[in-house]
This record gives C-alpha cells, structure tokens and sequence, in this order.
C-alpha cells in the first residue's frame, strides 16, 4: 500500500509535477525564483551525465539523465511552448503546443510581441500543472533584432512557491 502524500513535504508535492528525460538546460540563477532556460528552437536535446549502471564497460560511461518535480513542470512548459500546436495530433494530443512557430519570418514589432503573449498564454491554459499565470512579459533582445525573450512566472498547482520561466525565440 503505497504511503499518504503528505502536503507539507515538499518531495511529496512535487510528485505530482512527475519526471521524464532531461531536455532542457537547467541554470540556476541568483533569483528569489528558479529559472529554467531554453535559448531557440533548436537547442533542445537529450542530456547525458555519468552513468556506468549496465552496458558496455567505458572509459567514461555516459548514460540519459532524467528530471523530476518542479524542474520537470519547467521543461515540460518550454517543450509546450516550442512544439507547434497540432504536431502531436497523430499520436492523440491534437491541442498539445503553442503558436509561437507561426510567428517565424515576422518583424519584431509590437504586434508580434502582442500575438507571442497571446500564445503563450492559450498554450499555459492547456496545461492542469499551472494553477496560476502570475507575470508574463515579451520583450525584444538588445542587439538581436530577430529575437523575443519570454519571460513567465506561474504557480504550480498544489505548490506555494512560484516557478520563473525565460525562453528566447528566433523569429
């Protein structure tokens, strides 16, 4: 019988966030908020750590690594948000991922930083980890004219403490 979930433990709480594969980059920054980090589109890939459990005897044995909890929910809402809606419709999430791909080849003007705003926000409400959207801001990157920054802070569902986002979107 599997033990209570205790609400006042932090291990337990997250849980709920679940685990997968390391995709994303993880940096820690000196923030009263974590930030999980995603720099374009096509920066994402599978991270490998030290392994050595099985297989093949290695100098350097490599093996996938994997997140859980509040790290997880981070990847899983820059994955969300980098897939292009529709793309997982074959494999029966047909609303799984945002707009933002359409916005490849536009100017990055105000109307751009409006639209990007608009599906990150419809991606997020697709998402029953969030309970809440608490700031969320769209801004061009100094020195990269063909460049948002998204930067977002939500309130994980069944957490307390706010989860801070920041991806950068070439368009």
């Amino acid at each position: 019988m599997a033990r209570p979930v205790d609400p006042a433990n932090a291990a337990d709480r997250f849980r709920a966030f679940g685990s997968d594969l390391r995709l994303t980059r993880y940096v820690g920054t000196p923030s009263a908020l974590p930030l999980d980090h995603a720099d374009s589109w096509g920066t994402l890939d599978l991270a490998l750590g030290a392994g050595g459990r099985g297989g093949l005897p290695l100098a350097a044995p490599r093996d996938l690594l994997t997140v859980a909890g509040r790290e997880n929910l981070g990847q899983a809402l820059i994955l969300r948000l980098l897939t292009p809606l529709g793309d997982l419709a074959p494999l029966g999430h047909p609303t799984y991922g945002s707009r933002l791909t359409g916005l490849i080849g536009r100017t990055n003007d105000s109307r751009s930083r409006h639209l990007a705003r608009l599906y990150v926000l419809e991606a997020l409400a697709q998402e029953s980890r969030v309970a809440k959207l608490l700031s969320i801001r769209v801004d061009p990157v100094a020195g990269q004219p063909d460049t948002l920054r998204i930067a977002l802070s939500v309130l994980p569902r069944g957490d307390d403490q706010p989860l801070a986002l920041a991806l950068e979107v070439t368009l």
